[in-house]
């Protein structure tokens, strides 16, 4: 079955969220334009990688000459994600000059090698990318606190005991 792809112009809102405990959470993408929300399923390792590294290519970007207008409009709110419309496989990004915009290439985790990967592709602002960078690297470090020896996330059931300590 060929699902469909997601291919804008630009997008209204870019967010990044969580549902579940702390210990059990599922982290989203969204993306939202107009009435359409996409919430795609991840990682958090996919996440605070995507964080980073759009980071990164803020501080690379060409100057620009005509600053973007106030961002103060700008909405990441994350929305209640109910099902995911998929789970994301590749992260892919690249910059578009022409309209000074990051591009977020998306595409389906797939088992099946004989099916075909959703994909998607999210044109993104600067100031959504930092937006985004500041809520992710937020979420990610609000999770279980890391055991002081191996670094793997202590539980929270355990009382904060790893069993490295044996």
């Amino acid at each position: 079955m060929n699902r469909p792809e997601i291919n804008w112009d630009d997008t209204d809102v870019f967010a990044t969220g969580t549902t579940g405990p702390s210990g059990r959470r599922v982290f989203y993408l969204q993306a939202q334009r107009a009435g359409d929300l996409v919430s795609l399923k991840l990682e958090k390792q996919q996440v605070a990688g995507l964080a980073e590294f759009l980071h990164r290519m803020l501080d690379d970007l060409p100057p620009v000459e005509q600053p973007e207008t106030d961002p103060a409009g700008l909405d990441a709110s994350f929305t209640e994600p109910g099902e995911p419309a998929w789970v994301i496989g590749n992260l892919g990004v690249t910059y578009q000059q022409s309209t000074d915009r990051l591009v977020l290439f998306v595409e389906e985790l797939i088992r099946d090698e004989d099916t075909e990967p959703a994909q998607a592709r999210f044109p993104l602002s600067r100031h959504q990318v930092a937006a985004f960078v500041e809520q992710a690297r937020k979420l990610v470090t609000e999770g279980r606190p890391p055991c002081p020896l191996c670094h793997e996330p202590l539980e929270a059931t355990n009382d904060g005991w790893c069993p490295c300590v044996n």
